[in-house]
């Protein structure tokens, strides 16, 4: 069984003592790739790093997160478009739209996703999307940029069905990670209706682990465990879960 990790923020300091352990523990489950979203300029020397240290293995992303947008974005991004400019990333991510901490800079977040996501349009690149508390306005701005190769996923999906089908309608993949495994993380009716042709799996580690590892730190090896969530609730093998989704991420990011 090969699965692979779409998002996974294994450079933190969190992974600092253990990193070799996580990455031995995430093969041992049958993780073949790791796909590691940028966050800001300070997280882009230790994601590097990891590149040069597991080549082919830790693949990064080149983007700015919502929760790094300020006053002084513009700043941000020159930084990520120079490098998008002088080197190859499979994609511009980790950008979006978060409303769950703070509001006040919500007009420049999303002046910072359409600057992001024309560069990833002219690029034919995805784009990895943060919409946390904010999937209606970020469905909206996607909307209005609908282009032939625009594409990409809603990473940490937790929305309704609803939400879910308007995504797909737009050609944009679901992000699946250790909310689906959640009491009441409400995805069993989404996970049930859409085909497995629109999921990628992902931990988004550290955060969000899968139950039983709820509150702990979150690793790539724990993909298995969302893997089986889907499994069990489409009533299907793990396997077949592992091989469509990761013929999903193979193809969205190329």
């Amino acid at each position: 069984m090969q699965l692979v990790e779409t998002h996974a923020h294994i450079y933190l300091d969190q992974f600092e003592k253990d990193l070799d352990e996580v990455i031995e523990r995430s093969k041992e489950l049958g993780v073949e790739k790791i796909f590691m979203p940028n966050i800001d300029s300070e997280s882009i020397d230790a994601m590097l790093e990891l590149e040069h240290r597991y080549p082919g293995y830790c693949i990064p992303m080149m983007g700015l997160h919502p929760c790094s947008v300020n006053k002084n974005f513009e700043k941000e991004l020159y930084v990520v478009e120079d490098w998008l400019n002088k080197r190859d990333f499979v994609a511009v991510g980790e950008m979006g739209t978060d409303l769950y901490w703070d509001k006040t800079f919500f007009e420049q977040q999303k002046e910072a996703f359409n600057i992001q996501s024309k560069w990833a349009i002219d690029k034919n690149l995805p784009i990895v999307i943060h919409c946390r508390e904010s999937i209606d306005e970020t469905i909206e701005l996607v909307s209005d940029l609908k282009s032939e190769n625009f594409r990409g996923i809603f990473h940490c999906f937790s929305g309704t069905l609803e939400q879910a089908s308007q995504i797909v309608e737009l050609g944009f993949l679901l992000g699946i990670g250790g909310v689906a495994t959640f009491k009441n993380g409400g995805l069993e009716p989404v996970l049930e209706a859409i085909g497995l042709d629109h999921l990628v799996l992902e931990t988004d580690s550290p955060y969000l682990a899968p139950v039983p590892h709820r509150g702990k730190r979150n690793e790539p090896a724990y993909l298995d465990l969302v893997a089986q969530k889907i499994a069990s609730v489409k009533q299907i093998t793990k396997n077949e879960v592992a091989q469509a989704t990761s013929e999903n991420a193979q193809r969205i990011f190329n």
